[in-house]
């Protein structure tokens, strides 16, 4: 097993990232974030754009996801490829230290290189990790013939053609049946707020959990007490 997915078996691997506006979006503040998650004992990191990933990398060996992504997102996220799109976003994350490159493996209309292309380049030419954002089992199949070291449940729910799995609970469903028919680590991400989901989620196979919102995101934390309170 490659050293940088051993470091992450059954690990839980936190995402720290913040739109523009929100208070964590300043850089000191984020990489406050990161020092908090890392000293709590998060085993990796899920990080947006060059700045954040070269910012964190003089702080900590851990492992690192690296993802380009617009903010804010356009209005049809739903129907587009937004999460790392091209080589040169994919290149710019590689150069900043990023050691997994995470890019959407949706089946939506790509606008430049194909996605096998891109994964190709990606293991390849910039010598990184290459791991799918997928929203159905066809695609984690399809993106594994492409050549991909690592799937990840991200995009479950977050497509037009899923998003009936948007339903406040992780698509356990998915992990499930890509853990049966993919030979390759799964990765359960989206929708985690509660230890015992992990547990199911290591329970079904999968190699680790990507939690984001539920540890890093105060002002839905806070929202998320208030109506469950109710």
């Amino acid at each position: 097993m490659n050293e940088i997915i051993s470091k992450i078996d059954k690990k839980i691997i936190v995402s720290c990232q913040a739109s523009a506006g929100e208070p964590f979006s300043e850089n000191n503040c984020l990489m406050a974030m990161v020092k908090s998650v890392i000293s709590g004992g998060s085993a990796g990191l899920r990080l947006a754009g060059a700045n954040d990933i070269k910012e964190a990398k003089k702080i900590t060996s851990l492992p690192i996801i690296g993802i380009t992504k617009p903010d804010p997102l356009p209005e049809n996220w739903k129907d587009i490829v937004y999460i790392t799109v091209d080589f040169d976003d994919a290149t710019s994350l590689a150069k900043a230290g990023a050691d997994i490159i995470a890019l959407d493996g949706t089946s939506r209309h790509r606008p430049k290189e194909n996605l096998a292309e891109l994964i190709c380049r990606i293991k390849t030419e910039l010598n990184c990790l290459a791991m799918a954002d997928i929203s159905t089992l066809e695609e984690g199949i399809m993106c594994k013939l492409f050549g991909v070291d690592i799937i990840s449940t991200t995009l479950s729910g977050y497509t037009t053609y899923t998003l009936d799995k948007n339903n406040n609970e992780p698509d356990f469903e998915l992990l499930k049946n890509l853990v049966k028919t993919v030979d390759c680590p799964i990765i359960l991400e989206g929708r985690v707020w509660t230890p015992e989901q992990v547990k199911t989620a290591f329970n079904l196979g999968a190699h680790a959990v990507v939690i984001g919102s539920a540890i890093t995101r105060p002002h839905l934390i806070t929202e998320r007490f208030i109506k469950l309170s109710k």
